[in-house]
């Protein structure tokens, strides 16, 4: 099979089991239960022919489709890393398959370490940017011209619409947000010490394992992009004590309130 029949493939076992939606969802860690739709319809990714499946925890391994003050929104809970050994086709695929939905819109959010030294465990930071420091682009190899161009802008990543429209939820709620530029490592190991000074240097204001790929192939296909980090604990050598995925996923769970009150706040003003 090629990669655009893959992707048909994929899309038309969701569409079948969930339906199409105009906005798109990926849960970081921590956050995989922290949305809810009404009318849900979940697909398991196993089920879903040539998808991957997630193994990193604190992941689900679901699709689910449904309504969300008004809109249509499809979900993912639990996303693909290149440090569980996924290549970057198979990290792009879940993307492209929302474009084959009818998405038009995403919401990428992730779990981060804190680079920026006035950031504290359990902030919402708004991306504004991103550092590629994995060496590796999703949009690699032959271009797929049914979802967009050989070379395409990055120079808005994020949309402003959108990043606007957050903040008025968040003031409305309540909520103070950070913002700034997000830093993709490889992973699995954490950051050392140097490397995040050499972050803090380049201009990141929070690192992960995640997102920057998939921004990538949404601006590729010409998706419109929200990116929302929870600040999950301080980056490496900036506290006396060591890095644990746990430390991760219990303050994932301490901000899943504030994190769902501002995602479904976004999305019910989100105009499309």
């Amino acid at each position: 099979m090629t990669m655009i029949e893959k992707i048909d493939a994929a899309a038309n076992a969701i569409r079948e089991a969930c339906g199409e939606a105009e906005i798109g969802l990926i849960l970081g860690s921590g956050l995989a239960g922290s949305i809810s739709l009404e009318n849900e319809k979940s697909i398991a990714y196993q089920d879903i022919p040539e998808f991957p499946v997630s193994t990193a925890p604190g992941h689900r391994s679901e699709w689910v489709c449904g309504e969300l003050h008004g809109k249509r929104v499809c979900l993912m809970r639990g996303r693909f890393h290149m440090y569980e050994g996924w290549p970057m086709e198979k990290i792009a695929m879940p993307i492209r398959v929302m474009k084959g939905l009818g998405v038009k819109a995403l919401i990428v959010t992730n779990a981060a370490g804190g680079v920026n030294l006035g950031f504290e465990p359990g902030d919402l930071m708004l991306i504004d940017d991103t550092i590629n420091y994995s060496g590796l682009n999703p949009l690699i190899g032959q271009n797929l011209d049914e979802f967009g161009p050989r070379f395409p802008d990055m120079s808005r990543e994020f949309d402003p619409e959108f990043l606007k429209t957050a903040y008025e939820v968040a003031a409305k709620l309540g909520i103070s947000l950070r913002e700034g530029v997000y830093m993709w490592f490889s992973g699995p190991s954490f950051e050392t010490p140097a490397e995040i000074r050499m972050a803090r240097t380049l201009g990141a204001d929070a690192v992960g394992m995640s997102t920057v790929p998939e921004v990538i192939v949404a601006r590729h296909c010409g998706l419109r992009v929200l990116g929302v980090s929870c600040i999950t604990n301080m980056a490496a050598g900036i506290l006396d004590q060591p890095l644990t995925h746990q430390e991760v996923l219990e303050t994932g769970e301490r901000v899943k309130e504030k994190f769902s009150t501002l995602i479904e706040g976004i999305v019910r003003e989100m105009k499309l």
